[in-house]
Formats: structure tokens, sequence, C-alpha cells
């Protein structure tokens, strides 16, 4: 049987990516250049300096993923596209290169959800996974636990009501003068913390059980923080960092495993951004042992915003007949679910 290879694309928010991967497993290349010193002195992402640089970059980084690959556009059998959820404008510079790639090749084109796409990391990272499974999505904006009945079914669980796990992460940051992106600094931080030397809440709704909230956490946090500094009082940063972040890490892996047990499931994967935190990891590799579940994530660099995850998204809505026409355009607030 002849190998299927995608180029993929991705600019939902402050990467552009490119990758080439094979049968949606197999990555020749995986191209990604990030905008993360751009946007640093401003504590965050602005959508038009994104938008822009986007633009600056996407052909040059297009043609370095297939160079790195070996791959000329001829070989190429399809394009797979990020299209939602993300920044519009950033979002709108991949889905043209992609519509203006795939109709002068006359090849498909394949629109593919971000959400979804960072599931299919796990496809690249473990190659004998298949679904049935259970998967964690937690980044800057989503914290989802999502049911995976087939590579192209997906049923939410639960979902973030307010603030997701990442953006959490950032506004504390923030708050702590630790600079941008706020995960990686509080992960270095409470290294040297005691995760119990505050007891910040973990919310938990009766009605929905799997469905997460972190704006509570956040502002006792910040309220906490406030208070120290209105007394002159120094702020105890690395504390506050351990016990902030088990504080989401207890209610990210309590959630999951509740999912998994109901379901009956012997796996639970991790994505997103968020899924790169060691504690996350460790913690609910611990808890999940104790299940009698294994744990699976991709690996680090494969857990930020990348191509090579469209690709294999694509690659698999491809199978399943999904492909876009030349109306597609971006959707900023898609839903995880509405690709196909």
């Amino acid at each position: 049987m002849k190998d299927t290879i995608i180029l993929g694309i991705e600019t939902s928010c402050d990467e552009t990516s490119a990758a080439v991967v094979v049968n949606g497993r197999q990555v020749l290349s995986n191209v990604i250049s990030s905008q993360v010193d751009l946007h640093a002195e401003y504590g965050g992402v602005v959508p038009e300096i994104a938008s822009r640089k986007h633009v600056e970059l996407i052909l040059p980084v297009i043609d370095n993923a297939l160079k790195e690959a070996g791959v000329s556009l001829e070989e190429v059998d399809a394009v797979a596209v990020t299209y939602g959820p993300g920044l519009v404008g950033a979002l709108l510079v991949g889905v043209a290169a992609a519509k203006a790639l795939a109709f002068s090749l006359n090849k498909p084109l394949i629109r593919v959800n971000h959400i979804e796409g960072h599931i299919a990391a796990n496809y690249i990272t473990h190659p004998d996974l298949e679904p049935p499974y259970v998967c964690l999505v937690a980044s800057g904006g989503h914290s989802h636990i999502v049911h995976i009945a087939s590579y192209t079914e997906f049923r939410v669980l639960g979902r973030t009501r307010d603030d997701a796990a990442g953006e959490a992460f950032d506004k504390i940051a923030r708050v702590l003068g630790l600079g941008y992106p706020g995960g990686p600094a509080i992960e270095r931080a409470a290294k040297a913390g005691n995760p119990e030397a505050f007891r910040f809440p973990r919310v938990k709704f009766a009605d929905a059980p799997y469905d997460f909230s972190f704006s509570g956490l956040k502002t006792a946090v910040i309220n906490m923080v406030h208070q120290l500094q209105q007394k002159g009082e120094p702020l105890p940063v690395e504390d506050i960092c351990a016990s902030f972040q088990q504080a989401v890490a207890d209610v990210l892996v309590e959630h999951t495993i509740g999912a998994a047990k109901e379901l009956k499931t012997d796996t639970i994967c991790i994505a997103g951004g968020v899924a790169a935190n060691s504690l996350l990891r460790e913690y609910m590799s611990k808890k999940a042992r104790e299940e009698h579940i294994r744990v699976l994530y991709p690996q680090l660099k494969l857990c930020t915003d990348n191509a090579a995850m469209i690709a294999s998204a694509g690659y698999y809505a491809l199978k399943n007949g999904c492909t876009a026409d030349w109306r597609l355009n971006a959707v900023p607030s898609l839903r995880i679910g509405e690709s196909g």
C-alpha cells in the first residue's frame, strides 16, 4: 500500500509551524518558529503582532519543512491546516496558505481542529496507541477531558467553565513577576517550594463532576499575594508556585482518572502545553498505576503547538473522507468534535 504524505500547517497562536508526516505517525520534518521572545515583553500574545509575524514566516517555514523532509510539493498527497480554535488573524494566515497550496497542486485540503491535533500528538510518540481511550487536553486556551471513541469521533466529558489551566499559570506568573510563558516559570520556581504551604481551593461541580474551574483558584492566589504586599511582608514565591501547581494537578488528575474509571478504559493520554508539566506527568502516572491504568503523553516538543500533530490528525480525517472545499474559513471559537 502506498504511503500517504501529509503537509501540515499550524498558525493558531504564536507558533508558525509546518511539518511533513507519513501515514499519520512517521515525522519527516516538524519546523516550528516560535514568537515567545517577541511577546514576552507584553506578558502574553498580542494578536496583531502574531498575525503579522505569521505572514512573514509562513512560506519560509513551509519551504524548510519540505527541504528537511526531502519531499517535493508534488509528492505531497494532501495539505492539512488548523482552522480553529485560535486567534482569528493568525488562523487566517495558515488557512490562506494551505488553500493556495492545495488548489495549485490539485490535492485534497483537510481542515483540522486544533484541540484534536493536540490529541493526535500521542499517535506520533506512541505508534501502538489506538482508540478508545480518555485524553486530558490542557493548554493555554483549553482544558478538556475527552473520550476518544475512534480516530475521528470525540465526546467531551468535561471542560473548563472559565479559565483554562494554562491561562491560570500565565496569570499567576504575571502577578508574581515571573514572566511569560507562565507554565515553565512556575514549574521552575515550584521545585524549591513546599506544595503544602498554602491550601488553595479545588473546585468540584455536583452536576458535572469532570468540569473544571480555575478562576476561583486564580483569584485566591492573587488575593493572597495582594494581602502580603499590602502588609509589606515578603512573598514566598516558591511556596506559592508549588501550592498553586499542586492544586491544578490535583484537579486535573482526579477528574481525568474518574472519567477513565467510569468508562472502564485502561489508557489515559495527556495532551497540550500543560502536558509538559513534570508534576502533572508524575502525579497522573502515580495515581493511574493505583487504578491499573496506563498513562501516555507526547514528547515534550509535541506538547506545544506544532504542525506534526496537525498532519497526523489530518491523515485520519483524510482516511475518513473528511476534506474541505475552497470556502474553508477560520473558526476561532471552534469546539472539539466539529471538524467532520
